[in-house]
């Protein structure tokens, strides 16, 4: 390859980058901050998220049931922690949920849950797990 088809190459390497960007540092939101979504969904609402995960809405019951308060403490092993987690993930998964093409040990819980939630609340509930400090863990502190 010749000097110039090499440059040519890591600029478009470079472009494609930065178009999956244009997140927050960590990928996560900042407080008061929402981003769009890789999922397709509106601008989260990061106050509306915590409302709702707190008291839930028609036919749906509050995530904090069975996720605990900020989505850190689950009232069974089964469940995940939601706090911390990646907006995307988060959106993603629901979207799979409502859709019913997501399987897993909750799968059904969730399909109920999820498959009456509009695009709005996704993004609302996304932002928001997505902006509470986790306590995810991951292999490098898994000691």
């Amino acid at each position: 390859m010749t000097k110039t088809s090499m440059t040519l190459l890591a600029l478009a390497c470079a472009l494609a980058l930065s178009a999956c960007g244009g997140k927050s540092e960590g990928g996560h939101a900042a407080a008061g901050e929402a981003k769009s979504s890789s999922a397709g969904l509106p601008d989260g609402n990061i106050e509306a998220g915590r409302e709702f995960a707190a008291k839930g809405g028609e036919g749906i019951a509050p995530c904090a049931s069975c996720h605990g308060a900020d989505g850190n403490a689950p009232i069974d092993g089964m469940y995940p922690k939601l706090g911390g987690q990646y907006a995307d993930y988060l959106a993603h998964s629901l979207q799979a949920y409502r859709g019913g093409t997501r399987a897993g040990a909750t799968a059904d819980v969730m399909a109920a849950q999820a498959k009456n939630l509009s695009d709005q609340q996704i993004a609302d509930l996304a932002a928001y797990y997505a902006s509470v400090p986790g306590s995810l863990r991951d292999l490098q502190n898994a000691n």
